[in-house]
């Protein structure tokens, strides 16, 4: 097993939470919850040696090995950089969370739960070398992320946007899980390793994309690509600690994961190059174009992470070009796409925390409401700052090394001939420039309208002041790193990037130093980034500085053009049309409900038979019918009539013994008087007791039912009947083991001692069946004993209070 079992460490530590909460209540819950991610941070730390050289770790636990699912744990360098985000990022926001959090106010236990379950899901999806254990963990997060984004479930938003998520999430894990199905089919398994082992000899199957389109649903849904980015806005209603952690470095880089670790299966089509590059750079010009909108500090932050998802995914697309072209520029996209998705893991986990930290000093994040607070606030307003200008995609931070190689790799793809790229390419480093404009605008307007400007403190619902040093940390020591990379980038390269790249692009590397990547915050003059970087700089500036100017002309877009708006039709014509097909067949009669099951049985079942060639009579075991039989079934089959046409509980009592003592005869006629002396004592206890339970009741009614009621009961009732005699007829004839009979026959009186085989089957050989039904009969006499005595008591008291 090995460390496997620590995927599941984050739950089992879920499981002494309401303990801890109940019973120290004078410490906050988060301090013990923080030792589970600093514990698993440290121990996946000491795989990096391994993976810098190439090298990987397995550990697997059976599940179902028949059908080739197990937990298969396998660490390579893009597994444990993902691994290290959620539990490094997963620490900082549990401490940050303890300071933000009233431990007085809030159901703590409920939260910490939520997070460990979302935590171990994460480690679960990126882990995970089964596709089918991993798509288990990848439907864990949807649930998990929803119980995290509705957990002020008090709040109509809340709980809005956590179906929101759910909702969308779940149909792309849907869509994915039928991907992964067909690969498994393809590729006969369900191991990624051997998929991308043998992906050359399903490459031209039949299956092979619609396998990638379904397999793109469930990244694009996941990580917030268009149209399906319209999640992650209503999710920033959950509390600032979930946001920082689902949006910055855990759930909306699964899709990027998936897409990473997919790559060198998919890589070869030309469908997976244009879409995964093209939805991309669309995501990224959208989210930077309407992050500017916005007027909700959350907000803001919620359409830049849709824009800088899309910039990662635009990147592992060009990646994918390498597998077509020697050219070592699609190689450097990969590097380009892992280093900015861990730039952007610290710039953007900390610029959460600090919308947090503003909502709670302030009691707003309407940025119309705010201005003036870098002199309250400093060290909120450096680290804003920080965070802001790297992603803005300036110096000396960390976003911009990765925005600057981002601009490389879109360029080249201008100079790639292959699938029509030398005729579109073009528009590739357009609309990166273009949206790096409005990314440069939302920075300024999140960090300079917040901090700058005319002080509104009078008109804020709370007086501000700088936020607990507790609260300080998680950001601070964030910024530092967004800092600190820009000047060791070679230093993380080395150690996590590199590594993961190798994992990405398995084929065209043997060894991570083979990487060759060097990067460097200056090039010279003559490189195009710089100059792009300049001219969206200037531009930018202007832009931002006249924002008041040209803002209105979003105003221009209709409120009901929209995809919220869609999506807010389909949900509700698909509520109103359920239920009006619920109230179609859902009478709350159970008569009806019997009706569909019977016909469901009688119609699978006679399919069956009928389709798979199953229904063969054999007439030579048939015992010979003499005339005591035929008037026997003829009295049988009267009797049965009369209980159906009964007007009266009396004469469908009498109608139904009298089928009883029928069935007797049939047993004396066929020499089984045993069987026939049983069937008469039940049957004499059976209408003595109908006749006791009924004799109060009201008369029959036909409650409502009509001609074509009774039409539609009477052939449901005779395809059940004729199916049962079907399987019977064929069961009998198609016998595939011996008979069991005999073995009674042989051992009844040897080994078991008795005379009567059927009192012997019961008694011995069936009983604890017996036992069982009769424990079975005994709790439902106490129960109804219990409701006679409750009755009279009820009687009693009533009597006496007149």
């Amino acid at each position: 097993m090995g460390f496997v079992l620590l995927i599941f460490l984050p739950i089992v530590a879920a499981l002494f939470i309401p303990l801890l909460f109940k019973y120290l209540k004078g410490i906050h819950t988060g301090w013990f919850v923080l030792f589970v991610p600093i514990a698993l941070f440290i121990y996946y730390a000491g795989f990096i040696t391994t993976t810098m050289d190439g090298g990987h770790k397995v550990s697997e636990l059976q599940w179902i090995p028949s059908l080739g699912i197990s937990f298969v744990s396998y660490i390579d360098g893009l597994s444990l950089l993902f691994t290290l985000l959620i539990t490094g990022i997963g620490a900082l926001v549990v401490l940050y969370s303890i300071f933000y959090l009233d431990k007085d106010r809030e159901k703590l236990n409920n939260f910490y739960i939520y997070l460990l379950i979302f935590m171990s899901a994460m480690l679960g999806v990126v882990q995970s070398d089964n596709v089918i254990s991993l798509y288990l963990f990848w439907e864990l997060t949807s649930i998990s992320s929803f119980l995290l984004i509705g957990y002020w479930n008090t709040r109509d938003r809340s709980r809005f946007g956590a179906l929101k998520s759910m909702m969308i999430t779940v149909f792309g894990g849907l869509m994915m899980l039928g991907g992964f199905v067909l690969l498994g089919i393809m590729g006969d398994s369900f191991s990624i390793r051997e998929l991308i082992a043998n992906s050359s000899s399903f490459i031209g199957h039949e299956f092979f994309t619609l396998a990638l389109i379904l397999v793109l649903l469930g990244a694009f849904t996941k990580s917030a690509q268009f149209p399906f980015y319209i999640w992650l806005p209503d999710a920033m209603e959950a509390p600032t600690p979930v946001s920082a952690y689902l949006h910055s470095a855990t759930m909306v880089k699964a899709g990027l994961y998936l897409v990473a670790r997919f790559t060198p299966i998919f890589a070869v089509s030309e469908v997976w190059i244009w879409l995964v590059t093209g939805i991309g750079l669309l995501t990224l010009f959208w989210g930077s174009l309407f992050a500017v909108k916005q007027t909700d500090l959350k907000a803001i932050l919620a359409f830049s992470t849709v824009s800088q998802l899309g910039l990662i995914m635009s990147l592992l697309g060009a990646s994918a070009v390498a597998y077509h072209s020697d050219d070592a520029i699609f190689k450097f996209a990969a590097f380009a796409a892992i280093f900015h998705l861990i730039n952007h893991a610290t710039f953007k986990g900390s610029l959460f925390m600090i919308a947090g930290i503003i909502d709670h000093e302030t009691g707003t994040r309407d940025i119309r409401k705010l201005g003036g607070l870098m002199s309250i606030m400093p060290v909120s307003f450096t680290v804003a700052f920080i965070g802001s200008m790297s992603m803005a995609g300036l110096p000396p931070f960390n976003g911009f090394l990765s925005k600057e190689m981002f601009f490389q790799s879109m360029l080249a793809l201008r100079n790639f001939e292959l699938f029509n790229f030398a005729t579109w390419g073009i528009l590739f480093p357009v609309i990166a420039w273009v949206a790096s404009v409005f990314t440069f605008i939302y920075s300024f307007y999140f960090v300079f309208k917040t901090f700058t400007g005319r002080n509104k403190v009078d008109k804020l619902p709370k007086k501000p002041h700088e936020a607990p040093v507790g609260m300080l940390v998680a950001p601070v020591i964030l910024a530092t790193l967004v800092v600190g990379i820009f000047f060791i980038p070679n230093l993380v390269g080395k150690w996590l990037v590199k590594p993961a790249v190798m994992a990405i692009q398995p084929g065209l590397y043997s060894h991570p130093s083979e990487v060759d990547v060097h990067v460097a915050a200056w090039h010279d003059f003559a490189s195009p980034e710089l100059w792009m970087t300049i001219a969206l700089v200037g531009l930018g500036v202007v832009l931002y500085l006249t924002m008041t100017k040209w803002r209105k002309l979003y105003d221009i877009q209709p409120h009901y053009l929209s995809l919220n708006v869609l999506y807010d039709s389909m949900m509700m014509l698909s509520e109103n049309g359920m239920n009006r097909l619920s109230r179609f067949y859902m009478t709350g009669l159970i008569r009806t409900y019997l009706m569909y099951m019977f016909a469901f049985i009688a119609s699978i079942t006679t399919a069956t038979l009928f389709l798979k060639n199953a229904f063969i009579v054999d007439m030579d075991s048939f015992t010979a019918v003499s005339v005591y039989g035929i008037m026997t079934a003829i009295i049988l089959v009267a009797a049965v009539v009369m209980v159906i046409l009964a007007k009266t509980r009396l004469a469908a009592i009498i109608a139904l013994g009298a089928v009883g003592y029928s069935v007797s005869l049939f047993f004396v006629i066929f020499k089984a008087p045993d069987l026939a002396l049983t069937q008469l004592v039940i049957e004499t206890v059976s209408v003595a007791l109908f006749l006791l339970a009924f004799q109060r009741l009201p008369a029959l009614k036909t409650h409502g039912e009509t001609k074509r009621n009774r039409l539609g009961n009477a052939i449901i009732a005779a395809a059940v009947g004729i199916t049962v005699t079907l399987v019977a007829l064929s069961a009998h004839s198609q016998k595939m083991i011996p008979s069991i009979s005999q073995y009674y026959k042989d051992t009844v009186a040897t080994e078991a001692g008795g005379g009567n085989i059927v009192n012997v089957i019961l008694v011995d050989y069936r009983g604890f069946d017996t036992l069982f039904e009769i424990a079975v009969l005994a709790v439902a006499g106490i129960g109804v004993l219990a409701m006679i005595r409750l009755q009279l008591a009820r009687k009693e008291a009533k009597d006496e209070n007149k």
